[in-house]
């Protein structure tokens, strides 16, 4: 693949900069941080155009908190004029990232997404007797700089753009050269684009017939059960090997009996909430109801927390025990 050059003036320029702007505003025009950045609108983004030009735009000044839903997580959330940044960069690399991905890895991509990912877990396991469920052990924490910069420079060849990409990965670490933070923008980007050469490698020369990719989350599907085993002893090589990475235990399915992917349950021909799902909808449902009760959060606070907890369980097969949910709360 060609790689792409000349990007940097792209990325910096006006128009790709307010672009990022409306994207990065997005749900938080309330926020002190960018109520402060809007004072000084013209001046912010007029000396972050002029400090991607120069090299010295900069990185790194994090906020961190821990959520425990559905996992405790550290989320690392960057400053605000930083995600504006991460936008503009992605509005100019997104193409260059997307192009090298299968058909069938559904995170950060147009037209994909999580909704996407289960229709085609459905349509493989209608049509295949068994099914493997793998995930990566700690995925983020784990990516190693080195590898992630090397799959960069193999995309990129724009010197200010590798640069700042190193300047991004270098600003944060679990261990020493490993991990990318949660939250950002650029590390979902650098974090699907991870795994691309193992995707590839799966579908052409291990030739698994069905294989689905969401993040770190993976489904194969194949008719003989010992061909899954061995795809999946070659994929724990590889990653060992040239991703540095580990495999959690594998789960292997007849996928009549259903497999657990994004939340759902996948059968056949549908999907259904997964058990721990419907537990986290039920408890979310009663303290956004409690507080609404209490006069802690108004109908449009409430609404926004309620509706996007709807639309996750609609589109499985829950009418009924959204149904129940809802009535009982």
């Amino acid at each position: 693949m060609k790689r792409a050059g000349f990007l940097i003036e792209r990325i910096a320029d006006i128009d790709n900069l307010l672009l990022a702007y409306t994207k990065a505003i997005r749900g938080k025009h309330l926020k002190r941080e960018v109520k402060r950045f809007g004072e000084a609108f013209d001046d912010n983004i007029r000396l972050l155009h002029e400090a991607l030009l120069q090299g010295t735009v900069r990185v790194g000044d994090y906020h961190y908190f821990t959520i425990y839903d559905p996992k405790e997580r550290v989320i690392c959330a960057a400053s605000f004029p930083e995600r504006v940044l991460h936008h503009a960069i992605m509005n100019v690399c997104h193409d260059y990232f997307d192009r090298s991905l299968i058909a069938d890895t559904y995170a950060t991509r147009k037209g994909k997404g999580v909704y996407a990912a289960l229709d085609r877990a459905v349509w493989g396991a209608s049509r295949h007797r068994y099914v493997v469920k793998l995930d990566y052990r700690k995925f983020y924490d784990s990516i190693s700089h080195e590898v992630l910069f090397g799959q960069l420079v193999q995309k990129f060849k724009d010197e200010r753009l590798l640069s700042l990409f190193y300047r991004i990965i270098d600003s944060y670490h679990v261990t020493p050269g490993y991990g990318l933070p949660i939250g950002n923008l650029t590390s979902q980007y650098f974090a699907n684009s991870y795994l691309s050469s193992l995707d590839h490698r799966m579908k052409e020369v291990v030739r698994v017939p069905v294989y689905i990719r969401y993040m770190d989350d993976i489904l194969m599907f194949a008719d003989d059960a010992a061909f899954l085993r061995d795809a999946v002893r070659g994929m724990q090589e590889y990653a060992t090997d040239r991703l540095r990475l580990t495999l959690k235990s594998p789960i292997y399915r007849v996928t009549s009996s259903g497999v657990p992917f994004l939340g759902y349950k996948v059968y056949p021909h549908h999907y259904r909430l997964a058990g721990r799902s419907k537990r986290r909808f039920c408890h979310k449902m009663s303290i956004y109801k409690r507080l609404y009760d209490r006069n802690e959060w108004g109908e449009k606070e409430y609404q926004e927390h309620i509706l996007p907890l709807l639309s996750f369980v609609e589109h499985a097969c829950s009418k009924q025990y959204r149904k129940a949910v809802v009535e009982k709360g």
